[in-house]
């Protein structure tokens, strides 16, 4: 039954990835926004934010050691998960869109973009990184960096908005309103934004619901199998909590609409580099250290690898992208072989 479960809510989450995407292209055209806009906010947020309730609510109401654990290693997932498995299906999508003769061996970019936002994702999380290590003591430390960190993010929306960036095209009409058409339901042009903005917000609710099943299923068939829990919690369940942002992203570079793709994942990694991380130090004793400092310690090498080589080549190769998805691999060794001899 768990099998027809995990088959069940993977189609769930892929059907409603498709129905984002789509209210979210249309809701950026109808608006005339930019795809930086669109892609580093909008979509980026909007499916970042379900994700970050889970450290919130197991910080701030399960008291002790074991909520806090849940928590920090939640916040400190989501950016490993991004940097490796999010970044790795950009390349995927982009690797299969080339097989199928629809674009060209690279990726598509807006350097100033692309840069702008890992550059504010490495500033942010390389300082709550070293706060979590050097600092695990002051709390006076951690308040003024989680503050410092609130306006970072402020910022970042403000320099978004304001940078120039190709506006959003929608791949086809609203699905909603094709729906509505066919059930013989009048659909005015000016209703379209808050429509659009409608059916993103429901697929959104409805690709999370997904998700947890989705992890449900896992947790018992790794339980039936004896599988170690620490494992779970480390490597499977945040892969599926990440799941929205990795389909989206997928969707869009199988569409040859880059920007979007890595707009979605950069700015969902700048989002959780700063609020969440905001909270964790405020609520939380913040100390980073074994497994938790591997995971931000290659998530923070495999971005500046990316920013390195755009600022000077001011490309994106696909094999560097497939990079990612090989760190996520050895991670996982890693953790299996720390796990079996006891060094975690």
């Amino acid at each position: 039954m768990e099998y027809i479960t995990l088959i069940f809510s993977l189609f769930v989450i892929l059907i409603c990835a498709e129905a984002f995407t789509n209210g979210v292209e249309n809701f950026g055209e109808r608006l005339s926004l930019s795809q930086a806009i669109v892609g580093s906010i909008l979509a980026a947020v909007g499916t970042a934010l379900p994700e970050t309730i889970i450290p919130i609510v197991a910080i701030l109401f399960y008291k002790g050691e074991a909520g806090e654990q849940i928590g920090v290693g939640a916040i400190l997932g989501a950016p490993f998960m991004l940097a490796t498995i999010g970044m790795s299906m950009v390349g995927v999508g982009a690797l299969i869109s080339f097989l199928r003769k629809k674009r060209g061996f690279e990726i598509y970019i807006e350097e100033r973009t692309f840069r702008r936002d890992f550059s504010f994702f490495l500033l942010s999380y390389s300082m709550a990184i070293a706060a979590g290590v050097f600092f695990s003591g002051p709390k006076i430390v951690h308040f003024l960096l989680a503050i410092l960190l609130f306006f970072i993010y402020i910022f970042y929306i403000y320099k978004t908005f304001r940078a120039e960036s190709l506006e959003v095209t929608a791949h086809e009409d609203l699905y909603l309103s094709k729906i509505l058409t066919k059930l013989s339901f009048k659909v005015e042009e000016k209703s379209e934004k808050y429509l659009s903005l409608i059916q993103a917000v429901l697929a959104v609710v409805i690709m999370v619901k997904g998700a947890h099943l989705f992890v449900e299923s896992l947790e018992k068939i790794t339980a039936n199998f004896g599988l170690n829990p620490l494992l779970f919690s480390l490597l499977i369940a945040p892969v599926a909590t990440e799941l929205p942002e990795k389909f989206n992203s997928f969707l869009w570079s199988l569409r040859k609409m880059d920007i979007l793709a890595l707009g979605n994942i950069s700015g969902a990694m700048v989002f959780q580099s700063t609020f969440p991380v905001g909270i964790g130090l405020l609520f939380t004793s913040w100390k980073i250290e074994g497994l938790a400092f591997i995971s931000a310690l290659i998530a923070i090498t495999l971005i500046f690898i990316y920013w390195v080589y755009v600022s000077v080549y001011r490309r994106l190769p696909i094999p560097l992208l497939l990079l990612s998805g090989f760190a996520y691999l050895v991670y996982t060794v890693y953790v299996v072989f720390s796990l079996s001899y006891g060094r975690a």
